[in-house]
């Protein structure tokens, strides 16, 4: 089979929902900012749509699934979408690479990947970055960090050829850019805040409530559309994905009404991400039982690891490792421990049949040695993405300033770095920055307006 017309339609789906994914990305953090950097939020969640993807048609989808080079795939093996068609499957030296849908679409469906990831760390080091510099900087990392992960786990480099699996972006996005946040704290430090601020105050719930019913939405496509077919595979990485998130959700909401006397709708939605972030290694392999144990997983460890930064003084505005790096990071290694039993990967040539609760036969199967491949490879991948990353923006700052100007902590950074404003004072109603009140209009004013 070369290409499938079922396959083919199903995995176009799935490349517009992750593409949903990035302004959902944008609602849900642009939500939990505050309203004077909302604006450069989105901005740094929106951009990587315009750099990335023409990164991506360029070189970078060649040094990701190009003919291995060791650390990167060939560069010139797809340059400027050589040897990418839309009626024949992703050909590599000779043989087919991706079977059953045209290559072209699967370019495009592994382009959705990359754009969302760097979006990703923003959350972290909101308001601590010039866009300039930051444009820089996703595109260095882009090529330092996500490529030769992406080539190692999905282009059949060595982490591959050793054993490890990720089904849809355990190590290659959620570790790579949750451990890669926490190293961009070193070089941004932490925010200003005046007497009696809390920075961690969302200033629009709804924008967070909203974002994460879209990205809820996109994941079906980002975790289902992970099998590259319309199989059996894509049906328990999609029920899975659902159980895991609800499962998070629910015991993520029963740890803040313990802790708060309340349940807290934000809280909900954090639960939700923590719950598809954890689940997206292992979607494709594991039965659902397996998807409801790293929900609760999910909700219990990354709820911990975001108080624990704060206990430590980390300045991780959104929680973006503790959400997506360990979330990432639990779901890789106990993949390990959950996945299908050996009767589900008889030996090559065997004629015995996979029972059929099997969800992905033929693939990776739960040990002790492969849980411990899977741990390496996710220590593995934490250490390098911070290593790398520190050295990406150590250099970046050596030849332009990195943080924005000093401002103050009521200075508008929209206004800064944009020159613009998500919300602008109207004649009636003047914003008291200072104060952090609304003074009432005139008498002459209201006949003015």
């Amino acid at each position: 089979m070369a290409v499938d017309a079922a396959s083919t339609a199903y995995i176009l789906v799935c490349t517009a929902l992750v593409q949903l994914m990035s302004p959902g990305l944008a609602f849900f953090y642009g939500g939990l900012m505050s309203e004077n950097s909302v604006l450069t939020m989105m901005m740094q969640v929106f951009v990587p749509m315009g750099v990335i993807s023409v990164l991506w048609y360029v070189v970078l989808f060649s040094l990701c699934f190009g003919e291995t080079l060791h650390f990167f795939g060939n560069p010139g093996t797809y340059i400027f979408m050589k040897n990418v068609n839309s009626n024949e499957a992703l050909m590599r030296e000779g043989e087919i690479f991706v079977d059953g849908i045209p290559g072209l679409l699967f370019m495009a469906y592994q382009g959705m990947f990359a754009v969302i990831t760097p979006a990703l760390m923003t959350g972290c080091f909101a308001n601590r970055f010039r866009f300039k510099a930051y444009l820089i900087f996703i595109v260095l990392w882009m090529i330092f960090v996500y490529a030769p992960f992406c080539h190692w786990v999905w282009g059949g480099g060595w982490m591959a050829e050793w054993g490890v699996w990720d089904f849809a972006g355990g190590i290659v996005v959620h570790i790579t850019a949750g451990f890669s946040a926490l190293a961009s704290l070193i070089i941004v430090g932490k925010r200003e805040a005046v007497e009696g601020q809390n920075l961690d105050e969302p200033h629009n719930i709804p924008f967070v409530a909203l974002g994460t019913a879209m990205l809820w939405f996109g994941w079906f496509g980002f975790n289902g559309g992970s099998a590259l077919g319309s199989t059996g595979t894509a049906v328990a990485a999609a029920v899975n994905s659902e159980i895991a998130a609800s499962v998070a959700l629910l015991a993520w909401i029963l740890i803040d009404w313990y802790r708060f006397g309340q349940p807290k709708l934000v809280g909900l939605c954090i639960g939700a991400i923590a719950g598809l972030a954890t689940v997206t290694p292992a979607a494709g392999f594991i039965q659902p039982w397996g998807a409801f144990v790293l929900g609760f997983l999910a909700a219990v460890i990354c709820y911990l690891c975001c108080e624990f930064r704060k206990k430590l003084g980390w300045d991780d505005t959104l929680d973006v490792w503790g959400v997506h790096g360990m979330g990432g990071f639990i779901g890789t290694v106990l993949l390990g421990a959950l996945a299908d039993g050996s009767e589900c990967a008889p030996e090559v040539g065997s004629a015995v049949v996979p029972p059929a609760y099997c969800v992905n036969p033929g693939t990776i199967t739960r040990s002790g040695a492969q849980f411990g491949i899977q741990l390496t490879a996710a220590l593995f991948c934490a250490v390098y993405s911070m290593v790398v990353t520190f050295l990406i923006l150590k250099g970046i700052n050596l030849v332009m300033q990195i943080l924005p100007q000093a401002s103050g902590p009521r200075k508008s950074l929209d206004l800064q770095e944009l020159g613009e404003e998500a919300y602008t004072p109207t004649k009636a109603y003047v914003h008291d920055a200072e104060k952090g009140k609304q003074q009432e209009p005139t008498v002459a004013e209201e006949v003015q307006v």
